[in-house]
């Protein structure tokens, strides 16, 4: 089904996290598209001079900032300009933005922990759901996908990987994977900046070699995450929430040229795989139109000019935090939300110039240590471990000092 009728109204859509690349590449599919969509709200962190420039061209019914110094900034020059933006602040406003009525589509592009509160809130109103931030299915797991049932919500996959197995596997899965025919799902792995590296050879990378990933653009914190090979840890973790799959039935495969998105393999023996070039517009762009297709703006794939498709297995001696992630999703319960928690701190640090890139791993392996799983039976429990285990990595990397 492509076509869209002119007299159907455009959906409302909320951008969390609007200024990073997940956001920005979503406006650009936004605006390709003026009849079909338009924007409720923009939310940003601190950027609020890139959020400005956005609000000055899309027009937003509001926008929120984390500060309110910020938010304040941000009112002045709206009103300079003669935009009749709403201006809010902090975590409530945020909330409000993703489970407001009119609001029809909200894309999660917030990184980290920070994402969870409003994407569960969008979950909880019955909103399409287009989810970029898998921080908040790693932390709340079951909470999450239990909250999608009971509240019909729409949850799209928008990480290039889960977005290609959802278009690998059959629209009605049954009693999951098995009843599909799914024996298991290849999750695919760039391998980053440092494929093919000696264990040895890592210690002494420093940030802005972690942030040069050969293939897609991306923020500071997710590039750290993909040199780690964390951020494939994340996606395993994510992608047994998202498809009901055990961390067994799930297999990393390092394929260079980020052309193969993903594969589901079936027990008839096939292999059905996503392609297309590196560009987050192409899963944005089938997120906002499900069950349609629109045009992303993002050029066919030229399989001429690709010439060949490597595959080789991840190298978790070298990279331990793949590991480490699918053995916090072994254990279960609060696990991966200390995963997760111990690796932010480790990379804000990493970032920061207080530790070495090797060091991210032992932290995390610290840290899980230290809180064994205990079940995730609410999100205060969740959150207080995530608290928990942010408090502990700090302790060790003041140690370390």
């Amino acid at each position: 089904m492509t076509a869209h009728s002119s007299a159907r109204p455009p959906q409302r859509v909320t951008v969390l996290g609007a200024t990073g690349s997940i956001g920005t590449s979503t406006l650009d599919v936004i605006a390709r598209h003026p009849e079909r969509y338009r924007v409720h709200a923009l939310t940003a962190g601190t950027r609020r001079e890139a959020l400005l420039a956005q609000c000055r061209v899309h027009r937003p019914a509001v926008a929120v900032l984390a500060r309110e110094a910020d938010a304040t900034w941000l009112r002045e020059r709206l009103a300079a300009a003669d935009i009749a933006t709403e201006v809010r602040a902090g975590e409530a406003a945020l909330v409000e933005v993703a489970e407001a009525g009119e609001v029809e589509v909200v894309m999660a592009a917030i990184v980290g922990a920070a994402g969870l509160l409003p994407t569960l809130a969008a979950v909880r109103a019955g909103k399409r759901v287009l989810l970029a931030n898998k921080e908040a299915l790693v932390m709340s797991g079951a909470l999450f996908m239990d909250a999608v049932a009971r509240h019909d919500a729409v949850l799209l996959p928008i990480d290039s990987e889960h977005n290609a197995i959802y278009q690998c596997l059959p629209p009605d899965r049954g009693d999951g994977l098995a009843g599909a025919g799914v024996t298991r799902l290849l999750l695919t792995a760039s391998g980053g900046p440092f494929r093919g590296w000696a264990p040895d050879a890592l210690a002494a990378v420093t940030p802005e070699q972690a942030c040069a990933h050969p293939n897609w653009s991306m923020g500071r914190k997710i590039s750290v995450d993909s040199a780690t090979l964390m951020n494939k840890g994340l996606e395993l973790i994510e992608a047994c929430w998202l498809f009901a799959a055990r961390p067994e039935q799930i297999q990393v495969v390092v394929h260079p040229q980020s052309v193969v998105h993903s594969m589901a393999a079936y027990s008839d023996g096939s292999v059905i795989a996503q392609l297309g070039n590196p560009d987050m517009r192409t899963p944005i762009a089938y997120g906002l139109a499900w069950p349609e297709r629109i045009a992303a703006g993002v050029e066919p794939l030229d399989l001429f000019q690709v010439a060949r498709l490597d595959f080789e297995p991840a190298d978790e001696q070298a990279f331990p935090c793949l590991r480490l992630a699918r053995e916090a999703m072994r254990a279960g319960g609060t696990a991966p939300a200390v995963l997760n928690a111990a690796n932010e701190v480790a990379v804000a640090a990493f970032l920061d110039g207080r530790l070495g890139f090797t060091a991210i791993a032992e932290v995390v392996e610290a840290v899980l240590d230290a809180c064994p799983a205990v079940p995730a039976d609410s999100l205060e429990q969740v959150l207080a471990e995530d608290a928990r285990a942010r408090r502990l990595a700090d302790q060790r990397l003041s140690l370390a000092r």
